[in-house]
């Protein structure tokens, strides 16, 4: 759905777009018991120390519990309803399968309320079905992909995105994922075809920084801002631009490769997402 831009009868609506809800149907969940309560952390551990900084209050939410899965194989479902989910940026969408279970899932764009979705080993590569890569044509847009069989998709699955099977052999095929990372996957993990839906969020403008308040996300004061004593980056005389980009424990950033040599899904990667993007 398309944006739309506020008029700016207040500071803090002078540069609000917000997203349009012209695709959900209902307002609240309809089934109570996908919905449980959830608890904020605040960024502490069990011990009460913080371990990640900037995080805190927030508005209340319930959490929606999700069929990552698609397990319920060869038993049509149809899309009762599509609602929001404060905990991600796309879509869910609630299916009534044919045995009288209900579960949510991502909705995929242009899916409507009525329409008919399936999931198992030898269906149809339609819009919303769930399928193993390996039954699916090269060239296929798919989301919520599976990484280990069995396990739930878990690439693919924020507002408007999409990756593409380019090729498959006997056990593997190659996905080109969002990043421009293009690696393999065993064919026997599940994927949903087409993309995720709500692709416009990312062209959202929070439009004052209370709104960033009510997701639980609290202020970052910068580094160059701060005392010699608080962070490598802090003191100098004037506006001082603060030396190499460092975090709060002189850990080098912007710049500096943190991932594992020799890991052990490194076989898999075809092609890194740094390379191809040079």
């Amino acid at each position: 759905m398309p944006n739309k831009k506020i008029k700016p009868n207040t500071p803090g609506s002078r540069h609000r777009i917000e997203p349009k809800f012209d695709d959900i149907t209902v307002s609240k969940p309809t089934v109570k018991s996908l919905v449980k309560g959830k608890s904020n952390t605040g960024g502490r551990n069990k011990q009460g120390r913080m371990t990640t900084r900037h995080r805190g209050g927030g508005h209340k939410r319930r959490y929606r519990q999700i069929d990552f899965k698609r397990d319920k194989a060869d038993i049509p479902a149809k899309v009762q309803t599509i609602e929001y989910d404060p905990n991600r940026s796309a879509r869910i969408a609630l299916l009534a399968y044919a045995d009288g279970e209900k579960r949510y899932i991502i909705a995929p764009q242009n899916v409507e309320v009525g329409q008919t979705l399936i999931s198992g080993e030898n269906v149809e590569p339609d819009v919303g079905n769930a399928l193993p890569m390996k039954n699916m044509p090269p060239g296929t847009f798919i989301y919520n992909i599976e990484l280990h069989p069995g396990q739930g998709g878990q690439l693919c699955r924020s507002a408007g995105t999409q990756a593409q099977m380019v090729a498959k052999t006997d056990r593997y095929v190659t996905v080109k994922l969002p990043s421009g990372e293009v690696r393999m996957i065993l064919g026997r993990c599940y994927a949903t075809v087409g993309a995720t839906s709500n692709p416009e969020h990312f062209n959202a403008t929070l439009g004052k920084a209370g709104r960033n308040r009510w997701k639980g996300k609290r202020p970052t004061t910068r580094g160059v801002a701060m005392n010699p004593i608080d962070h490598p980056m802090g003191g100098g005389e004037g506006k001082a631009s603060g030396g190499h980009p460092r975090s709060p424990w002189g850990q080098s950033s912007k710049g500096k490769k943190t991932r594992k040599r020799r890991k052990l899904s490194d076989r898999y990667i075809v092609r890194s997402r740094k390379k191809s993007k040079k």
